[in-house]
């Protein structure tokens, strides 16, 4: 539907209470826990707090990777926030965020809880103290922080822009549509280009960028996001597609994309995780089993 309607702002802006499309009923403009209950504490020094959107998906990637290489010390709880209803603003995980978004870490290792807010923030946090996928080369480390904070710094355009109007906003509007279409297709070219005469975005090297970029923009590139690949034309950014089809292809990855997810195939539900077993023994369609 193309709307002709004009909206001309009042002086002052007011909230209207279920303004907003498909979320809605969590949208308000202030912060703040809205009711109290503490957050669950399992067994391992790492308490990650999240839900398997591209931002939750980034952190799991990256602790399965970790575990991947054996480094038992990244063993962690995964516990499942449901911000349909609500969960991000119980007074626990408002203690760790004040920002109320997913993925939250607390960890536990040094006694006294860390708390780590923002995948990008976490993400690095992870990488610095497990010593993996963050290069000590000067020039590595800035180009992977380079695209890490490109990611940062495009995402809000391709889910809270285009996404937003395409896919949750009650109605359809032609131009914010184009607007964010034709800023996600500068972006994809961008990436494009990039990966042109490159392995992984910043050379021959695995890094936290890629578990930055791919939940956003290698989905967006395999039509796992939005359901757009058509309306882009995803198949042209053939150099974006290749280096998704191989970040897809890792086992930690796809262990990492079924951590806190609660939609889709039964069998790639994991709710919640807590040990390596729980891949095997614990997904939605298991459960159902018992």
């Amino acid at each position: 539907m193309t709307t002709t309607k004009t909206y001309t702002p009042p002086k002052i802006w007011a909230w209207e209470k279920g303004n907003g499309g498909r979320f809605a009923n969590i949208n308000r403009p202030v912060c703040g826990a809205t009711h109290d209950k503490e957050l669950p504490v399992g067994k391992h020094p790492l308490q990650l707090y999240s839900l398997a959107t591209p931002n939750g998906v980034k952190v799991t990637i990256l602790l399965e990777e970790l575990l991947e290489k054996g480094i038992k010390e990244a063993e962690y709880d995964a516990w499942l926030i449901d911000i349909g209803e609500g969960d991000q603003f119980s007074s626990g995980f408002v203690d760790i965020n004040p920002n109320s978004k997913i993925p939250a870490l607390a960890d536990h290792s040094a006694g006294t809880p860390r708390r780590v807010f923002e995948s990008g923030s976490i993400l690095v946090y992870l990488a610095e103290k497990f010593g993996e996928f963050l290069p000590v080369a000067p020039d590595k480390r800035a180009e992977t922080f380079n695209w890490l904070f490109w990611q940062m710094g495009s995402a809000p355009m391709l889910g809270g822009g285009f996404g937003h109007f395409y896919a949750y906003a009650p109605e359809k509007w032609k131009y914010p549509i184009d607007r964010y279409a034709m800023e996600i297709k500068r972006q994809l070219d961008v990436l494009d280009k990039n990966l042109a005469d490159r392995e992984y975005v910043i050379g021959d090297e695995y890094t936290i960028a890629d578990m930055a970029i791919f939940p956003w923009y290698g989905a967006l590139a395999k039509g796992l996001l939005y359901d757009a690949g058509e309306f882009l034309s995803v198949q042209e950014y053939e150099n974006v597609i290749r280096w998704a089809d191989q970040i897809y292809a890792r086992e930690p990855v796809k262990r990492g994309r079924m951590v806190n997810r609660s939609w889709g195939e039964a069998s790639s539900q994991l709710l919640e995780r807590h040990d390596a077993s729980d891949f095997e023994n614990r997904t939605q369609d298991k459960i159902k089993e018992t």
